[in-house]
């Protein structure tokens, strides 16, 4: 999926709504402990109440991870499930790999071939080498951490080059440009930091943005709307927590479709203010 084409999904959901699967076997609903695969059913029934209002899904490697081989079943599963049923959404595996050359083209192989994901989130810390690799598939995607969501973030992200004076955030956005371009790289930026949008949109104004923190974390989707959005919208803003937990009863797949709808309906509106559709 091109840029054209992700923006194209946009205007027709009138949405840039990312879900997160970030799916707790702890968190789901105990009926569902009784089936074959309690994970796989828990994301069918959250995907099927939600993919009228979403342009993407993202799930966390680490829910799935953390379950061993099953757990990676499941993953796989709602992979084949979301692409099978439907093949407009953008599907990011958020694993935020990043190694060396070698293994960064193994987890791509990993991530593109076997799995079929659309993106991949990279740590670059690591540099150009360990990023390129997942450069080289057609319609692929890499999303890089530039400014994380997380408190965690001012302990590295906010330091400042004494040369430059920039901040290592700025840094990471300015040196990858040179690695990718806006057709296949995309940044994660925390909607916790929306302030800050407006800085980095003067170096990358042309890039997606993958925006968490919306929602569970307190961050403003107004804000980030009013401070990020480009002339195609430019952002996927995801959601977690505030969709998939919005009920840990029957009734959970139904309270997931109401909390997805209103979060698209306040992205209707923001689309129509900045005349994108």
């Amino acid at each position: 999926m091109n840029q054209q084409q992700l923006f194209e999904q946009i205007q027709k959901k009138r949405s840039f709504l990312c879900v997160g699967l970030d799916t707790d076997i702890q968190k789901i609903p105990q009926h569902l402990l009784d089936t074959s695969d309690p994970i796989f059913s828990f994301n069918k029934e959250i995907i099927d109440a939600t993919a009228e209002f979403s342009v993407a899904y993202k799930p966390n490697l680490a829910f799935y991870e953390s379950l061993g081989s099953k757990g990676m079943e499941s993953l796989e599963k709602t992979v084949m499930y979301v692409k099978s049923k439907y093949p407009e959404i953008f599907l990011i595996a958020d694993a935020k790999r990043g190694d060396i050359g070698n293994t960064s083209n193994l987890y791509a192989r990993a991530f593109f071939d076997k799995q079929n994901f659309d993106a991949v989130t990279v740590a670059p810390y690591m540099g150009e080498d360990s990023v390129k690799p997942f450069m080289t598939y057609p319609d692929k995607w890499v999303i890089l951490l530039a400014l994380t969501s997380n408190k965690g973030a001012f302990d590295f992200q906010f330091l400042k080059n004494k040369e430059s004076g920039d901040r290592l955030y700025e840094t990471v956005l300015k040196t990858s440009q040179k690695w990718g371009t806006e057709e296949n790289m995309m940044y994660v930026v925390g909607a916790t930091k929306a302030e800050k949008l407006k800085e980095i949109r003067k170096i990358v104004p042309n890039h997606f943005l993958l925006v968490p923190g919306v929602g569970a974390q307190g961050g403003s989707l107004q804000e980030v709307a009013k401070n990020g959005m480009n002339s195609k919208c430019g952002l996927l803003v995801n959601s977690s927590r505030g969709i998939i937990y919005a009920s840990q009863n029957t009734d959970f797949a139904s309270k997931a479709r109401v909390a997805a709808e209103e979060v698209q309906k306040e992205m209707e509106t923001l689309l129509q203010e900045a005349g994108l559709i």
